[in-house]
């Protein structure tokens, strides 16, 4: 027979079809109703750049975002992230082992041997100050050895998609089988600045490290990335920078990696194999040209012919509450130029899952500019006819099985029950009582019986005199 949760799972997945299916008829024929205009990008000096809105994912703007290339310190992003991703207390104690200090070289604080350091410390340091020392401690605390430490790395590198990364070590200093690109440090990138940690650490301007057990003197560090913080000078700073990250060897060239904020946008530009300083004019000039000419548009919010389906459906099946309905989170990115209604939608299935009912895809100009989650919103569907059914057949067999199982005791037979055993103890008593003295009361009843026999005798031979006389 089936289950009343059975029939709701299938309706409930059913209909997300059927919404789906609704939405697709009307939503996916909404074609591009302007002329698709991309603003162009302005002249940039770096050979590899790439602009990425971190909140749709999509790419404003890309030069060569896929050629390879050594990252040199921008390496630290992903050094921090999957520091914090397998790190439960910041305040653990990091201790820099021999190898830390005489492994490292370039940039860093001058720790010593067995300096110790709380982890939370080390992460400024590394990305402030870019300290090398302080990501190969970081390395050998959480990895237990750098080599278990760069294999996480490379785990963590794939599962977010990177095609063309293999990293070599923590720190970023030169090894040619250390190696990314634009497009995949934007996807990194992107995953580091969704932890909250990260996004304080990145946003430091000054941070002072308190005495350890090697420094009497506190270390004050100060973050590199120019158009946060005026190290060296000021011309480079803006107020819309909320952090990032720089590198520099000399095979790798100038490389930054920055993070923005402006009217809803959250930008991240990543700037690869350029001379100083090009990596601050060009990265300023691009933040500048995505904040002038896109804009964010909240998908669930402009999304109208999704809605009007669901809403449809849901008053078709006496439902209030809609039990699929778009992350709320979800957006795309378009021109100025431009409205939401003029984005091309496509709805796919690749994605399903018990969550996910399907994947709301959309492009503009070429360019995908965004997508969003068909979701369940864990609303019950009520008010079925076979419903009703369900229940009273299911009430049927409960009432049966009680019969069946279930024997109801009622208080007066309680009580006569508990008479008729207080009656059988006592009769019991007297029975046993009578045994053990059944050899006395047959003795007492023999001698009597010979008492009335003598009594009997002596009274007829007085009645015998008596005649005599």
């Amino acid at each position: 027979m089936w289950k009343k949760e059975k029939w709701k799972g299938m309706i409930s997945k059913a209909c997300g079809l059927v919404i789906s299916a609704l939405f697709m008829l009307q939503g996916s024929t909404v074609g591009v109703q302007a002329a698709d205009y991309w603003p162009e990008g302005p002249e940039v000096l770096s050979p590899n750049a790439i602009v990425m809105e971190l909140n749709s994912g999509t790419i404003l703007y890309e030069r060569n975002s896929l050629e390879q290339h050594y990252p040199a310190s921008i390496t630290k992003i992903m050094t921090t992230l999957v520091a914090l991703e397998n790190c439960d207390d910041l305040s653990e104690i990091v201790t820099f082992s021999d190898e830390s200090i005489d492994n490292t070289m370039g940039s860093g604080i001058a720790r010593d041997y067995g300096e110790q350091m709380t982890m939370e410390q080390c992460l400024y340091a590394v990305m402030l100050e870019s300290a090398n020392e302080c990501a190969y401690a970081v390395a050998e605390h959480v990895g237990g050895t750098v080599e278990n430490f760069v294999k996480l790395m490379n785990e963590k590198a794939a599962e977010l998609g990177c095609q063309n990364t293999h990293f070599a070590n923590p720190h970023g200093l030169h090894d040619e089988s250390h190696y990314t690109c634009a497009y995949d440090m934007a996807l990194i990138s992107r995953a580091a600045y969704e932890n909250e940690t990260f996004r304080i650490i990145t946003g430091t301007s000054r941070y002072t490290i308190p005495p350890t057990n090697k420094h009497e003197e506190p270390t004050l560090l100060q973050n590199h990335n120019e158009i946060l913080y005026p190290r060296r000078e000021t011309k480079y700073v803006r107020d819309y920078c909320t952090g990032g990250k720089t590198g520099y060897t000399d095979a790798a060239n100038s490389t930054l990696v920055t993070f923005a904020e402006k009217d809803g946008l959250t930008l991240v530009c990543v700037i690869m194999n350029t001379q100083s300083p090009n990596h601050w004019t060009d990265t300023i000039n691009l933040f500048e040209y995505c904040f002038d000419n896109f804009q964010l548009f909240n998908i669930a919010e402009n999304e109208m012919a999704y809605s009007s389906s669901e809403e449809k459906a849901a008053d078709a099946l006496s439902n209030n509450q809609p039990f699929v309905d778009i992350d709320k989170t979800a957006c795309i990115v378009l021109p100025k130029t431009a409205e939401f209604k003029d984005a091309a939608s496509e709805l796919t299935y690749e994605d399903e899952s018990e969550q996910v009912a399907g994947t709301i895809s959309y492009t503009y100009a070429g360019r995908e500019v965004g997508k969003a989650d068909i979701v369940a919103t864990g609303a019950k569907i009520q008010g079925y006819v076979f419903d009703n059914q369900q229940e009273e057949e299911q009430e049927t067999e409960q009432q049966t099985e009680n019969k069946v199982s279930t024997f109801r005791i009622k208080p007066v037979t309680v009580v006569i029950v508990a008479a008729v055993i207080v009656i059988l103890l006592v009769i019991g008593f007297f029975v046993k009582k009578f045994a053990d003295n059944y050899y006395i009361i047959k003795h007492n009843m023999e001698v009597r019986r010979d008492r009335r026999t003598q009594f009997k005798t002596i009274k007829k031979r007085k009645r015998r005199r008596k005649r005599r006389r």
